[in-house]
């Protein structure tokens, strides 16, 4: 009877524990889309808290005491952090991509690169995409090799735009050939059709300097005269999960006035954290320190592996598992810099008795479930995922392995 009624508190307990849970990431990977992708910075968790345990002005104009648009508390950023003449947010880039399509494409020719036609996670491929837009794709060039001339001889009386597809987690190498953006859009002006960019990940600083070499800007991409582009906001933005487009006011009107801008709209949580998290880039500097995908991606491997040294420290001589720093290589995932190796160090974890499989699945099961990777029959946990601040609890869950 102790033992049964022992499992029904056990039970109970893990009904009234919330499914959404905070984990501690020690994957390495820092845009990881299956724990939400890119942490929040102090800044945009307090404006969702202002924004959300109260009214707020999302569509009202205190100034004026008339209705406004929720697009008011970011386009101006977006205009000034690009260049663009105009901005829309939505919410998310599928969402984004898909408006687009519909707006200015329905029943008519969409022009892209097979080597362009990505699918992503959980299957997602922008063709479905396509498909619901009502758009119809003309693919051109091969998987490998795309010329300007492919794109000029499908331009018909039928098309109704150039698309250029960010390639998102993979690149093609060796005997490859592909069209430049400032390339399509020289040969749009000519034929009259727009040129669209899916940037996907979408970028609004500069990664060079940080060794992160790769991915242009959005800046960039309207600078070489895309009419519209469009991104994420919860990537390498680093913000919350939106979709951005950017670009001509004259295009963006068709896509602000059509029906489907409504159904995909954004939230006004996702606008307070949004609009926090775009001010930080007003000050590169503050961007890079606040906003925790730039801060991780950006962080000096020694930094990390002072990190890593803390940790071992925190655990002592007493633990049962044996610890050793390593250095290895982290990803900026979420479909972002897919060539790029980045330097880290991670504590590498093995038990005399036990696989590190086990080791893997009883991290998984602490009070804060903890997720690293298994490589060459040890457990890694990377630092340049895991906070200063989550330190104690991963400490306390490797020493509860004993």
């Amino acid at each position: 009877m102790e033992k049964l009624a022992g499992e029904v508190g056990a039970a109970a307990a893990r009904l009234m524990r919330p499914s959404l849970r905070r984990v501690i990431n020690a994957t390495g990977v820092v845009l990881h889309t299956n724990l939400g992708r890119s942490p929040l910075s102090p800044d945009a968790l307090a404006a969702v808290l202002a924004a959300s345990e109260g009214y707020c002005n999302l569509e009202y104009d205190v100034q004026a005491g008339e209705r406004s648009s929720r697009q008011a508390h970011v386009e101006d950023l977006l205009r000034s952090l690009t260049g663009a003449a105009a901005a829309f947010a939505v919410n998310n880039n599928a969402a984004a991509v898909l408006l687009v399509l519909t707006a200015l494409a329905r029943e008519r020719d969409v022009i892209v690169s097979r080597g362009e036609l990505v699918e992503i996670g959980d299957s997602f491929r922008l063709p479905d995409i396509m498909h619901q837009s009502g758009a119809r794709l003309v693919e051109v060039g091969t998987t490998n090799r795309t010329r300007p001339s492919d794109y000029l001889n499908a331009i018909g009386p039928d098309t109704a735009l150039i698309m250029k597809i960010h390639q998102s987690n993979f690149r093609i190498v060796g005997y490859s050939e592909d069209v430049s953006l400032a390339e399509l859009v020289a040969i749009g002006r000519q034929q009259f059709v727009p040129v669209v960019e899916d940037m996907g990940s979408g970028c609004l600083a500069d990664l060079a300097p940080a060794g992160l070499a790769g991915e242009h800007t959005a800046a960039q991409s309207i600078e070489a005269g895309a009419d519209l582009v469009t991104f994420s906001g919860d990537k390498l933005l680093g913000g919350p999960q939106a979709g951005i487009i950017i670009g001509s006011s004259d295009y963006m009107e068709s896509v602000r006035k059509h029906p489907l801008a409504r159904a995909v709209r954004i939230d006004k949580m996702s606008v307070a954290a949004l609009e926090a998290t775009l001010r930080a880039y007003l000050d590169p500097e503050k961007a890079f320190a606040d906003i925790p995908a730039l801060r991780m991606l950006s962080e000096p491997a020694d930094a990390v592996r002072a990190r890593a040294r803390r940790l071992k420290r925190m655990l002592g001589t007493t633990c049962e598992v044996a610890c050793e720093i390593v250095s290895e290589e982290s990803r900026a995932g979420g479909g972002s810099l897919p060539v790029a190796d980045i330097p880290t160090w991670c504590l590498r974890l093995t038990h005399a008795s036990r696989p590190a499989e086990a080791l893997e699945q009883e991290l998984r099961a602490a009070d804060t479930p903890v997720l690293g990777r298994v490589k060459d029959g040890a457990l890694l946990l990377d630092l340049r995922t895991v906070a200063d601040a989550e330190l104690p609890a991963l400490a306390k869950a490797i020493r509860d392995l004993d």
